[in-house]
C-alpha cells in the first residue's frame, strides 16, 4: 500500500496535520504525544517513507497556552524534621542542586502535614532540658548545636560543609527512622512532629538561598468541637514568620478526601470551604501576609468523593484560593514493576485526570498539580529512583504542559522514600537530571505539534497505543546559548527499537542540537545515574554542574531515537514568531 500523496504535502494547515494535545489517539493522529506511522513494506514508490518514521513539524505562530515561570516546581516531605535531615539543608551541594531548577516553588507539605505542631522555640529538646530526640546520640547532637552557632554568625545565605562521619552518623539515623516512617505511611497511622522556629529558620534559609519561593502547609486537623477548623496555633506561626519578614504562600491540609481513614473524621465540602475561608480572613488579619497567595484544597485523585469534594469546595470557596491544587501518583509502590513505567495505559492515566479537574470541576481557574510522583508509598527502591521512572516524569510535565496545568510540584527534591530527586549522598538521580535539561531548555510557551505517517493495520480488537510522545515548546529565554525565535521539542520513546523522525515545514533544514539521555552501566532502564550524549552527567564539585554539552545534528539530517531513550532537541535559527516576543 502507498501513502496518498497529499499525505506529504507541506501545507501542515491540511485535516491530516493536527496538533499533538496529549489526547487519545485516533486515526493518523496522536495523544499526549506524537503518534508515529510505520511504513508499509512492500508496493511502489516508497522510497522517501521507507526511510522516515514520522514527519515532524510545529505551529511557529502563536503558542497553545502560556505556563508559570515555576511550572517545574518542587516538594519536600515534614519528615525530614524527624529523620533529621532538615538539619543539613545549609548543605552547599543541597542548595546549590536546588538552585539548578529554580526559579521555582517549594512546597512543604505531604501526608504529615496535618501532624505538624509549631513551637517557637529556638530549640525545643534544650527547653526540655533533654538531649533531644531518642534516636539522636548526645555528641551528635552537640555536633548540629555548634553547626547552628556557626551559620548564625553568617550573613546572607547560610551554607555548610558537614563533616563527612557528621553525614555518615545522620545516614544511619535516617535509615532507622526510614523504617518508622514507612510503617506509618503503609498503616496509615502518623505521629506528631514538632516544627520549631529554629526548624522553620533553616527550612527557609535554604529556600531563599537556592531561588525558591516556599509555599507551607498548615496542620488542618486543629478542630475545636464543632468541627470547625481552629486556626490559634497557625496564628503563631503567622506571627513568627511576619516578624522575620519570610516571603511565604500557603496551603491548609493535605487530601482532605482521605481524612476519615486518617483520623476517623471526614470533613464535608460545606466546612472544607468555612476553612479556607477562615484562613483567608486570618492571613488579612496579619499585615505582612494580607495579601499572601493562598492555594488548595490538595484533594487526592479525582475519584468520586474528591471529586464531590472539590464540587463543593467549588462553589463556596473557589474565589479564596489563588490556585485549584490536586494529586497525582501513578501506581502503588509496593507492587510495582520495571515494565510498569513503560506502559502506555499508565501514562496515559494523567489526561483523564486533567480532563476531569480543569475542564469539568474548575474551569476557568489556574490549576496546579500539587504534588506528583512516580509511586505511592513511598516509591519503590530500584525503579521510582531510576532511569525508568524518567518516562513517567517527563511524559507528566509534557501532558500537563499541553492541557494547561500552570505548576506541576514534583514529590519530592529529598526526604526518605525512593520518589525523591537526589538521594542521601547528595547525588542527582537520573529525574534530577531530566528535570534541570528540561528548567535549562523549556520555557513556558507551548507549541503544537503536527506529524504524519504510516502505520501498519492493527490486529483485530488491538488498541493501537502511542509509544513515541513528542512535545514542543519555545526554549527557554532564560538560555543565553540560544536566541529568541528557538524551539525545544522533547521526545521519549518507549519502544524497543530505534524511531526516526524526520523535521519538516518551517522546522525542514534547521541545525539541531541534541541532548539524549541514556542509562549509564550495565543495570539499563534501572539505573541510577544516565548518560548525556554518551558521556556520564556527575557534579564536578560541591557548587559546579557539569557542562551540559548537546551533541550539533546538521542542517537536514534524520533524528534517530534510540530504543527507550529521552532526548532534547533545540532547532536553532527557527525565528519562531511565537517564541520571538
Amino acid at each position: 500500500m502507498v501513502m496518498p500523496q497529499h499525505c506529504l504535502s507541506p501545507v501542515f494547515g491540511s485535516s491530516l496535520w493536527l496538533a499533538s494535545i496529549a489526547l487519545m489517539v485516533q486515526p493518523l493522529m496522536s495523544s499526549s504525544a506524537a503518534t508515529y506511522k510505520r511504513p508499509v513494506s512492500g508496493g511502489t514508490g516508497q522510497g522517501f517513507m521507507d526511510r522516515t518514521l514520522i514527519l515532524l513539524d510545529v505551529n511557529t505562530r502563536s503558542p497553545l497556552k502560556t505556563l508559570n515561570e515555576n511550572f517545574l516546581s518542587l516538594q519536600l516531605d515534614p519528615s525530614i524534621i524527624k529523620d533529621g535531615w532538615l538539619d543539613f539543608l545549609s548543605s552547599k551541594r543541597l542548595v546549590t542542586l536546588a538552585r539548578g531548577l529554580s526559579p521555582a516553588y517549594l512546597r512543604f507539605g505531604g501526608k504529615r502535614t496535618d501532624f505538624l505542631q509549631f513551637h517557637n522555640l529556638k530549640n525545643l529538646a534544650k527547653s526540655r532540658g533533654g538531649p533531644g530526640p531518642d534516636y539522636y546520640l548526645k555528641n551528635y547532637e552537640d555536633d548540629i548545636v555548634r553547626s547552628d552557632i556557626a551559620l548564625d554568625k553568617q550573613k546572607g545565605c547560610k551554607l555548610a560543609n558537614h563533616p563527612d562521619i557528621m553525614l555518615e552518623l545522620q545516614r544511619e539515623k535516617a535509615a532507622q527512622m526510614q523504617l518508622v516512617l514507612l510503617k506509618e505511611q503503609l498503616s496509615n497511622i502518623y505521629s506528631n512532629i514538632t516544627i520549631t522556629a529554629r526548624s522553620l529558620d533553616k527550612l527557609y534559609n535554604f529556600a531563599d538561598c537556592a531561588g525558591l519561593h516556599l509555599i507551607f502547609g498548615l496542620n488542618a486537623f486543629h478542630r475545636n468541637p464543632d468541627n470547625s477548623w481552629n486556626g490559634s496555633r497557625a496564628l503563631g506561626l503567622l506571627k513568627y514568620s511576619a516578624g522575620k519578614k519570610y516571603n511565604l504562600s500557603w496551603e491548609l491540609g493535605n487530601e482532605p478526601n482521605s481524612y476519615r481513614a486518617m483520623v476517623s473524621r471526614a470533613l464535608n465540602s460545606s466546612q472544607l470551604a468555612q476553612d479556607y475561608t477562615q484562613l483567608r480572613t486570618l492571613l488579612q488579619s496579619v499585615r505582612y501576609y494580607s495579601r499572601a497567595n493562598l492555594y488548595g484544597p490538595n484533594i487526592g485523585r479525582p475519584r468520586k468523593n474528591a471529586i464531590l469534594l472539590l464540587d463543593g469546595f467549588m462553589k463556596n470557596a473557589g474565589s479564596a484560593v489563588d490556585a485549584v491544587t490536586w494529586q497525582h501518583y501513578y501506581i502503588d509502590g509496593r507492587v510495582a514493576k520495571v515494565s510498569d513505567f513503560m506502559k502506555t495505559r499508565l501514562l496515559d492515566t494523567l489526561t483523564e485526570q486533567i480532563t476531569k479537574v480543569v475542564k469539568t470541576h474548575a474551569p476557568g481557574k489556574k490549576v496546579w498539580l500539587g504534588g506528583v510522583g512516580p509511586a505511592w508509598a513511598g516509591g519503590t527502591n530500584n525503579l521510582s529512583d531510576t532511569y525508568a521512572a524518567g518516562f513517567l516524569w517527563l511524559n507528566t510535565l509534557g501532558m500537563s504542559a499541553m492541557q494547561g496545568i500552570d505548576v506541576v510540584i514534583r514529590h519530592s527534591f529529598f526526604d526518605y522514600g525512593y520518589n525523591h530527586l537526589v538521594d542521601q549522598n547528595f547525588n542527582p538521580l537520573p529525574d534530577y537530571w531530566l528535570s534541570l535539561l528540561f528548567k535549562r531548555l523549556v520555557g513556558p510557551r507551548v507549541l503544537a505539534v503536527h506529524v504524519a505517517g504510516l502505520q501498519r493495520k492493527p490486529r483485530p480488537g488491538r488498541v493501537i497505543r502511542d509509544k513515541l510522545r513528542i512535545y514542543a515548546h519555545c526554549t527557554s529565554f532564560q538560555n543565553h546559548n540560544y536566541v529568541r525565535g528557538s524551539i525545544t521539542i522533547y521526545i521519549i520513546n518507549l519502544h524497543r527499537s530505534r524511531k526516526k523522525i524526520k523535521l519538516a515545514g518551517t522546522l525542514r533544514n534547521k541545525t539541531v542540537h541534541q541532548y539524549l539521555l541514556q542509562p549509564a552501566g550495565g543495570e539499563g532502564l534501572q539505573a541510577k545515574s544516565v548518560l548525556l550524549n554518551g558521556e556520564p552527567l556527575v557534579m564536578v564539585d560541591d557548587e559546579t554542574f557539569p557542562e551540559l554539552k548537546p551533541r550539533t545534528l546538521r542542517a537536514g539530517r534524520t533524528i534517530a531515537m534510540p530504543p527507550t531513550a529521552i532526548g532534547f532537541y533545540v532547532i536553532k535559527n527557527v525565528n519562531a514568531y511565537a517564541c520571538r516576543r
